[in-house]
């Protein structure tokens, strides 16, 4: 193939991931409990080579369009199910029917906490996410309640997912190499819903943690209204005290309660 190596852009916030041994790990941690997989940003393919030799339908989404030519002279079997597109702004086509898929990727730094909200909004469709985050992205999201780093994104995500950090990823094994390491995490969609509205339960948690040194009868003024009852076994503490189930029966309370 005379085709040269795509450049990995800063403002797409590319790192391309080279180690093979690594990749393969990845696409092996996949169960698919659907059969179809939805790779988000497969750059040089290093990834997808991986995906396309598992038993299920694997699929693609590329913003950058030096890559789609690359990845289609490569990967000749991925071109029909090769999308050009934002996968912030991407919804699954008809023709997959409702049906459901798992999602992976070696996500771009600059966007993968926006990817995991994405995730949450079209959680009905995805039973399963297996992703490469920042290590301290990772970690955060799969942090318990007392911890330092335990925040918005440990809550929303673990209320409908069971969070895994499975392993961490050495910066030589990018190019460029990125200036911190990475993390490998697997997100398994719960079996039921917390009861309430994730709207309800996103405004509280975000509400809580945007004063995280507060005690939540203080964090939670913005939210007015709050009776001292809906507080109640709550109001002293700060929001990375309370667990993820406090904080359901939390805005189950103030849901209720308005």
């Amino acid at each position: 193939m005379g085709m040269k190596n795509v450049r990995a852009k800063k403002h797409l916030g590319q790192h391309f991931l080279k180690e093979e041994s690594i990749a393969e790990r990845m696409a092996m941690v996949i169960e698919a409990p659907c059969s179809r997989v939805l790779e988000i940003g497969p750059g040089m393919g290093v990834l997808t080579k991986y995906l396309l030799a598992r038993p299920y339908e694997t699929w693609a989404i590329e913003l950058d369009s030096e890559s789609i030519p690359y990845l289609v002279a490569h990967y000749p079997s991925l071109a029909p199910r090769l999308i050009q597109g934002d996968f912030l702004r991407w919804s699954p086509p008809e023709s997959w029917q409702g049906e459901s898929f798992s999602l992976i990727g070696n996500f771009p730094y600059n966007i993968s906490t926006q990817i995991l909200f994405r995730l949450l909004e079209m959680r009905q469709q995805i039973p399963e996410l297996v992703g490469m985050f920042q290590k301290e992205v990772g970690e955060r999201i799969a942090s318990a309640h007392g911890s330092k780093i335990y925040g918005i994104t440990s809550v929303l995500t673990q209320a409908y997912y069971d969070a895994t950090y499975l392993f961490t990823v050495s910066e030589g094994c990018f190019n460029p190499p990125p200036k911190v390491k990475s993390g490998v995490i697997r997100l398994r969609r719960k079996e039921t819903e917390p009861d309430v509205p994730y709207k309800v339960l996103a405004m509280v948690v975000k509400t809580a943690f945007n004063q995280r040194r507060k005690t939540l009868r203080n964090a939670l003024k913005p939210l007015s209204l709050l009776s001292e009852e809906v507080l109640v076994g709550f109001a002293d503490k700060r929001a990375e005290q309370l667990s993820v189930h406090d904080f359901i029966t939390l805005a189950k309370r103030i849901h209720h309660g308005h």
